[in-house]
């Protein structure tokens, strides 16, 4: 096997197959320019980042510093300028809180790099979900249409999706900031109840695992009905609840910017 040969996860490398390390570096400047891969090798990553992702935790712990963004909704271009800005990946560690997908118009070249960035620097990237990593969701709001239109078919959207089930539900930085797309549920009260939960499936429409991906907080106290018929509004004291209950400090959720989490106990925008 050559030297550059894809042979086990680390900082530095992805899993095993058949593709070079090379080709995968290749795959990643092909996608920074914008351009999209071919079918067999989205495929191809799929399946690496598949081998990656099924080890990961539902709560995945990251270590700081690392910075935190929000919704990219297929904004490639904003995409780029937040590595121009942040960093480029491995030199920079970041968490991506979901929402990859739909309503602008690079789903799938925003997705792909970033699922390319996993595997290749699997320890420097964590991909969680969001709700709009779903079959449901994304035949309405653009990435279904937007794989049929430039593949012809929709071979990529299904790798993609199911991609989707097994991102993880959240991260925990340092055991103390603890972060998710959406929001809280009041059907869990520890972490444990997340870990447990069986995330390899569609967004149910409710329960905890929905909950997590569409809650939503409000100046509120306690729980409120969400507008937007799925998940719940929530208030601070819900939140210092959660917090005193489990031991952290933070609670990062449903944010549309970027945040750098530089400590155990602070994070400061970026």
């Amino acid at each position: 096997m050559s030297s550059d040969a894809v042979t086990s996860p680390s900082s530095t490398g992805g899993t095993s197959g058949a593709s070079t390390m090379s080709d995968l570096d290749r795959q990643i400047e092909q996608l920074k320019r914008c351009e999209y891969l071919k079918e067999s090798e989205v495929k191809a990553l799929c399946q690496k980042a598949r081998e990656i992702l099924v080890d990961e935790s539902n709560v995945q712990r990251i270590d700081a510093p690392v910075t935190i963004c929000g919704d990219i909704h297929g904004q490639f271009y904003d995409l780029k300028e937040l590595f121009n800005v942040g960093g480029e990946c491995p030199e920079t560690n970041y968490l991506f809180m979901g929402d990859f997908v739909d309503r602008g118009f690079y789903s799938v070249e925003t997705f792909l790099l970033l699922l390319a960035l996993k595997v290749r620097y699997p320890d420097r990237i964590t991909l969680i979900r969001g709700n709009h990593e779903s079959r449901q969701i994304t035949q309405v709001y653009g990435f279904y249409d937007e794989c049929l239109r430039k593949y012809g078919s929709v071979n990529v959207w299904r790798y993609c999706t199911e991609i989707f089930d097994y991102l993880s539900l959240s991260a925990i930085i340092e055991d103390k900031i603890f972060c998710v797309h959406g929001g809280l549920s009041p059907s869990i009260n520890t972490l444990d109840q997340i870990r447990i939960i069986d995330r390899k499936q569609e967004v149910p429409h409710d329960g905890a695992m929905c909950d997590l991906m569409w809650s939503d907080p409000e100046d509120i106290d306690g729980w409120g009905l969400s507008p937007r018929g799925a998940g719940y509004l929530f208030g601070g004291d819900v939140v210092e609840k959660f917090n005193q209950t489990n031991d952290i400090s933070s609670f990062v959720g449903h944010i549309s910017s970027s945040w750098r989490a530089t400590s155990r106990c602070s994070t400061t925008r970026s």
